[in-house]
């Protein structure tokens, strides 16, 4: 494939054969692919800035004619297309240096199977809950929306209610199985979280899943519907479940914070922290610390003491109630999944890890 007459269609479906996970159009670097966490090229030439427009024109009009306004006026946009029977694509398209870059996810059509992704069941067991707040985080990348949609999907499949979710963009089509799923993109059907959110609330809903939780107003208005009796599901690009509360905190005023605290520890029900892992065959592998709020934690959350997080989550582990995420890489580590560099690189108490390691 020649960077002069390289058509997106072409890049999407090599792509998919090398079951890749995400696409980078920038000028003056060769198209690149990431395959299990590597990126390499897929074309042998550089894409000069009129090659990256045209493609980017191109993935326009796959978006079913999609406006290029936004990308042009405000130098970024976010939005998702298909192509029929093969895939779904999540597309970021922005400006740098004066030209025009874009960097794509691909995301399967059909839900994913939460057994077959290594998704414990701690953490789909969550979606028995009828109340409160559950979050979802971890970085970029670490596969915080699929978790979601495996939430999402088994609340849909197990019991009669009204899904909302809140999306930018929608990644996973739910059908209506014994629940009613109403899917809302932003900016296409809401032009922000929180109005979306605030207006979902008057859609009588019996679950909410908000894609993220990006400012104060959204993290308030999510925090109200978890209190009026809703069941609230969101993410976050945090990781733990102490550095998740204080992000929560942090995003409010100081003279707000304390009521924060009060509500947050009152509605809050679990915190799933999530990672992948590269493997020792080349694979990534997901990693999940989950925290469950129990009475200790509340009087955590409340108290401003969240820093005592890990050890209940570490005792919670012992009691299979709750997961630990330096358990979980000791595990992968003794069956010989993952090498001891790479469990202490991603262990949240490194030195102690360590220690265990040697007995």
């Amino acid at each position: 494939m020649a960077g002069d007459n390289m058509e997106l269609l072409e890049i999407l479906q090599h792509t998919l054969a090398l079951n890749g996970s995400d696409i980078f159009i920038v000028p003056g670097s060769p198209v690149m692919v990431k395959v299990q966490g590597q990126i390499q090229p897929v074309s042998p030439e550089r894409m000069m800035s009129e090659d990256t427009a045209r493609l980017i024109r191109q993935t326009y009009q796959l978006a079913r004619n999609r406006s290029m306004d936004q990308l042009l006026e405000a130098g970024d946009d976010d939005f998702s297309f298909s192509l029929e029977n093969v895939s779904r694509f999540r597309c970021n398209a922005y400006r740098q240096r004066g030209t025009l870059a874009a960097a794509y996810r691909v995301v399967n059509f059909g839900l994913p199977d939460p057994d077959k992704l290594g998704i414990p069941p701690l953490v789909t067991g969550l979606s028995e809950l009828r109340s409160g707040m559950v979050l979802v985080t971890g970085p970029a990348g670490s596969g915080k929306s699929t978790t979601l949609a495996c939430i999402v999907d088994r609340i849909n499949r197990s019991r009669p209610g009204h899904i909302i979710t809140i999306e930018d963009p929608i990644e996973f089509l739910h059908a209506h199985k014994q629940s009613l799923v109403s899917q809302r993109e932003v900016p296409a059907d809401a032009p922000t979280f929180a109005r979306a959110l605030r207006a979902s609330l008057r859609q009588a809903p019996d679950v909410i899943m908000l894609g993220e939780m990006r400012d104060a107003e959204t993290m308030q208005t999510a925090i109200t519907a978890a209190e009026t009796g809703h069941l609230l599901l969101s993410s976050l690009h945090t990781i733990g479940a102490a550095r998740t509360v204080d992000r929560i905190i942090d995003a409010f005023p100081p003279n707000q914070q304390q009521q924060v605290r009060i509500q947050l520890s009152m509605v809050l029900r679990a915190v799933v922290s999530q990672r992948l892992i590269p493997t020792l065959e080349g694979e990534l592998v997901p990693v999940f610390e989950v925290m469950t709020v129990n009475s200790a934690i509340q009087n955590m959350i409340r108290d401003g003491k969240t820093y005592q997080m890990d050890n209940v989550i570490y005792s919670g582990s012992a009691e299979q109630t709750m997961l630990s995420m330096d358990n979980e890489l000791l595990r992968l580590y003794r069956s010989k999944r993952i090498s001891r560099d790479t469990a202490i690189l991603y262990a949240v108490n490194p030195d102690a890890l360590r220690k265990r390691m040697q007995n």
